[in-house]
Order: C-alpha cells, then structure tokens, then sequence
C-alpha cells in the first residue's frame, strides 16, 4: 500500500492519504475542516481543484471526463501520486448554473 502526501492551498494544511482511502475520509479522519454534504460524488461539496499530481475517481459522476483531469472530488478521490488541492474551487459546469441561478433570481426579483 502506498502513501501519498496530499497539502491544501493556502492552509498550511497537509496530510497523508493511502492509495487505498479517500482524500475527504482522511481529512475527517485528521479533524480538517472539508466541506462535503453527499458522499457519493453527485453535489460537488467536496470539489477542488487539482493544482498538482493525479487521483483516480471513477465513481465522481458529478464530474465531466474533462473536469475530471482537473478537479477532484475529496468524496471520491483516491491519490495517485502526492497532490496539491486548491479546496473550494468548482469546476466550470457549476460555476456556469451558479451564475445562471444568481442571474434568474435577479431577473425575478426585477419584475
């Protein structure tokens, strides 16, 4: 079983994470504060930005193929090498319905 060193973007943050175990199950585990509400890779609570290394996470059907190379979903996310997470960054799909949604509701709000 191999160990890799997983740090966190502007926390000083920084833990160990098995191959074998998720990135957001050692964060709980390590008593870091990451968001995540489903666990089961659909709400992109737990999303981050993967600024360095690789995961593996096939069952993050949140994620597009290519939001996939570079977002991680700590629910889901299993390392590959030792990474480099920008925690709280949201891939473009969500940040396209936020922004959709803050639009509508100004528009409701107007009429």
């Amino acid at each position: 079983m191999t160990d890799y060193t997983v740090e966190f973007v502007g926390t000083g943050e920084t833990i160990t994470v098995s191959e074998k175990e998720t990135i957001l199950s050692r964060c709980i585990e390590e008593g870091i504060a990451q968001e995540y509400s489903c666990r089961v890779g659909m709400c992109l609570a737990c999303s981050a930005e993967i600024v360095d290394g690789s995961v593996t996470q096939p069952a993050a059907r949140g994620l597009t193929d290519a939001e996939r190379e570079r977002y991680a979903l700590t629910c889901m996310a299993r390392p590959q090498s030792d990474l480099t997470l920008d925690r709280g960054k949201y891939p473009p799909s969500i940040e396209s319905e936020m922004g959709n949604q803050t639009d509508d509701s100004v528009t409701a709000a107007d009429d």
